[in-house]
C-alpha cells in the first residue's frame, strides 16, 4: 500500500469505503452507527484543501483505506483523527495502523480520537497501537467540543472514549 494525500479524484471513493466499513456495525447490532451518512463532498473538499486527508491506495493506485484529520485545539495541540476506515476487501493487512503511523510520523504531534470503548475493531484496537484511555481532566477544549457533537449526533448510545497516543509512538 502507497499512502498519500487525497487527490480530488480520489475524494469520491472515500464515502464508498466508509459506507462498506460501516456494515461491521451492523454486524454488531449498531444500526444507527452504521448508517450515519458520511462526509459530504464540501466537507471532504476541506479536508483535502486543508492537507488533512490522506489515503492508502491499492497496485493500481485506487483508494482502499483513509484518514482525514483536524487540529480542534490548534496547529500546537494534538492532531485529531476525525475518522480512519478501511474498506472490508482491503482489511486486516494493517493499513488503519499504517495511515495512523503516517500521520504521527508527518505531525511529529501527539494524536487523539475518538472511538467506541467496548467495539473490538475500536477502542481495544487502538489501545493496540498504543494510544490511551485519557480522563475527563485531560481532556481539551477541542475534545470536549468533539465530544458535545458526538453525543448530540447519538453516539453516546454506545460507551465512547477519548484515546491519546505520544508523539513518536508507533503501533
Amino acid at each position: 500500500m502507497f499512502i498519500r494525500l487525497a487527490t480530488r479524484d480520489d475524494l469520491a471513493a472515500i464515502p464508498e469505503i466508509e459506507l462498506a466499513a460501516g456494515e461491521l456495525f451492523r454486524a454488531a447490532g449498531m444500526d444507527e452507527v452504521a448508517g450515519h451518512a458520511p462526509p459530504s463532498p464540501e466537507v471532504l473538499e476541506g479536508y483535502r484543501d486543508a492537507g488533512r486527508a490522506w489515503v492508502g491506495v491499492d497496485g493500481t493506485g485506487r483508494p482502499v483505506a483513509f484518514l482525514l484529520h483536524e487540529d480542534p485545539d490548534g496547529a500546537e495541540g494534538a492532531a485529531h483523527i476525525e475518522q480512519v476506515s478501511v474498506h472490508p476487501a482491503a482489511a486486516r493487512r494493517g493499513l488503519g495502523r499504517a495511515l495512523i503511523d503516517h500521520l504521527g510520523e508527518r505531525t511529529g504531534r501527539p494524536l487523539t480520537l475518538t472511538t467506541f470503548a467496548d467495539v473490538p475493531w475500536n477502542g481495544p484496537y487502538y489501545a493496540r497501537l498504543g494510544f490511551r484511555v485519557l480522563d475527563a481532566g485531560e481532556m481539551t477544549e477541542g475534545l470536549r467540543e468533539i465530544r458535545r457533537e458526538e453525543a448530540a449526533m447519538g453516539l453516546d448510545a454506545w460507551p465512547r472514549v477519548c484515546m491519546r497516543r505520544e508523539a513518536g509512538a508507533r503501533a
